[in-house]
């Protein structure tokens, strides 16, 4: 059963679309997937069916500024003017919609890339509604964040913050290739399989290659400096489980440790976490064809331990 839902986005402007896919059998628990940057949640579409096979209730949507969402208000890469809390805001409100129509299962999230930065987000503010969360891709320290978020300020100061400037993106982005040799499309760094970078870059719900506003830029910085250090894990509760995974050629993990690096930060502060670096992989280790059936099956193996 595929449920189409649509609600009004903590920005107060975009109507969120969003899923529900239901499995023909009797649901263990419900998982709520979070998509990356500049892409849409039917990029996962073969993790949504192994969540289904598993006994898993499925929830996705298409951020503001993203996918389904974008085309359906007409408004690519800009996120609203509410913050930088406004996609975490939009996933509590879809979660309250899946209970409501599915009430009393274990609810766990799972996140990529950005979508692991909400998922961190959530959990500091909504964590005990949870049986557990996955981090996938994730970020420790973001290399540069800091400096281009204060260029960025004057900018918006100035006027600008509904503006694209590239120079920013590249400034804040454009080392992400660094180790991947020959460079023709610029997302090599999401997988080694150029067959993924083509699907990607040519995808139509893909924002990635739509220009970004310099005001969703800054709040995107800023997501990333609120879920920073020991100060973000505090706010988790500590009973909550916490599975965090990565690519250890990842860049926006900085290969490894920055990955490594959250996982103490959750450690420090009295946290269970299992953490699981894939050696030799990129940033989308569930579109790795030799990997991604154990990717999927681990993470179900974590969420099966803690119904």
């Amino acid at each position: 059963m595929l449920h189409e839902v649509s609600f009004t986005s903590y920005n107060e402007r975009d109507q969120v679309q969003a899923w529900i896919y239901v499995p023909a059998c009797k649901p263990n628990g419900i998982v709520q997937l979070i998509h990356g940057f500049g892409e849409h949640s039917r990029r996962y579409i073969h993790m949504i069916s192994a969540f289904l096979d598993a006994g898993y209730i499925v929830a996705a949507d298409d951020h503001v500024g993203h996918g389904k969402t974008a085309m359906a208000n007409n408004v690519w890469g800009d996120w609203g003017d509410k913050g930088c809390h406004t996609m975490m805001e939009d996933e509590h409100t879809l979660k309250k919609i899946v209970c409501e129509k599915y009430p009393n299962l274990p609810y766990f999230l799972f996140g990529h890339s950005m979508g692991s930065f909400i998922t961190r987000d959530f959990i500091a503010k909504y964590g005990n509604e949870l049986n557990g969360a996955t981090i996938c891709g994730t970020t420790g320290i973001f290399r540069g964040a800091k400096e281009v978020k204060e260029k960025l300020k004057e900018i918006i100061d100035a006027g600008h913050g509904e503006e694209s400037d590239p120079n920013i993106v590249g400034s804040l982005m454009g080392w992400m290739c660094e180790r991947c040799g020959e460079v023709q499309i610029r997302n090599e760094w999401i997988c080694h399989d150029p067959y993924v970078q083509k699907d990607h870059a040519q995808d139509p719900f893909d924002a990635f290659t739509r220009p970004t506003s310099n005001r969703s830029i800054y709040d995107f910085i800023q997501m990333i400096l609120t879920i920073e250090g020991t100060q973000w894990a505090k706010k988790v509760p500590k009973k909550l489980p916490i599975y965090n995974i990565a690519g250890d050629q990842d860049p926006v993990g900085e290969y490894g440790l920055g990955v490594c690096q959250v996982s103490n930060w959750l450690v420090e502060t009295g946290h269970h976490v299992t953490t699981k670096l894939y050696s030799g992989y990129r940033h989308e280790i569930h579109n790795y064809a030799e990997i991604k059936n154990e990717v999927e099956a681990r993470i179900i193996e974590f969420m099966n331990s803690n119904l």
